[in-house]
């Protein structure tokens, strides 16, 4: 079966950082994976070399079975892949319905789901403040419109970097509400959280990073039977 996403023996440096050490990752059509590990592990740097917005120095990325490692971000972006990025992104001086109307765009198959209305029906505190700037919105909303942001380019995965970082237990218990929504849809999902617990409840499959490589792979559901076996390396 070709792989949604694939990436496969990524050595990425900073400088003279070497960040990601051989690190291979795929995800199938509708799988949804959680990307776990401490802070510093390589996990932002692995989400924005498949991205085309960090350049692996070896390595291969592809997408449907397609190499894009030399691939440019947009191109990779049009390929059906949405970001929302830690720290959200948004532009702050266009309006709610300016930021998610500049992202619309069909998927790759020519769908249009997420359109502004479906957004607004599933962001409806969005929706309450559709003409409201950007920078006039609570973390939370912020963090909204950048999900619904990415929605609206009609995605096959969707990578979320940090989602509920720093927000209040109600509004991340939203966010993880949508989330569940989201994957009903058959939506893939890459998913970074520190909350491993929710992300084991929302995922098929999670992966761990330990120093720039993948240490762990397997079955949420396994996992959050026996949570022990993350100990050693989120420190929990």
């Amino acid at each position: 079966m070709v792989k949604l996403l694939e990436a496969e023996a990524l050595h990425t440096y900073y400088g003279e950082s070497h960040v990601l050490q051989g690190v291979s990752l795929a995800i199938a059509a509708g799988e949804s994976v959680g990307l776990l590990g401490r802070n510093g592990m390589g996990k932002t740097t692995l989400i924005r070399s498949v991205l085309g917005l960090v350049r692996p120095a070896r390595g291969r990325v592809a997408v449907r079975g397609v190499d894009r490692t030399r691939a440019r971000a947009f191109e990779i972006a049009r390929q059906g892949i949405g970001y929302v990025p830690e720290g959200r992104g948004i532009f702050p001086n266009l309006s709610v319905r300016e930021n998610l109307v500049m992202a619309a765009r069909p998927g790759v198959n020519g769908r249009r789901t997420w359109t502004l209305e479906q957004t607004l029906a599933t962001f409806p505190r969005l929706a309450e403040r559709l003409h409201h700037g950007g920078a006039q919105l609570s973390g939370g909303e912020q963090q909204m419109l950048s999900i619904g942001r990415a929605l609206m380019t009609n995605p096959d995965l969707l990578i979320l970097d940090e989602a509920t970082e720093g927000l209040a237990p109600l509004v991340v218990a939203d966010i993880w509400r949508i989330v569940g929504e989201i994957r009903k849809t058959g939506i893939a999902s890459l998913i970074v959280d520190r909350n491993y617990r929710l992300v084991l409840a929302h995922t098929d499959r999670c992966v761990v990073m330990e120093k720039g490589k993948l240490v762990f792979d397997g079955k949420s559901a396994d996992v959050a039977q026996r949570p022990e076996s993350l100990a050693r390396y989120l420190g929990v």
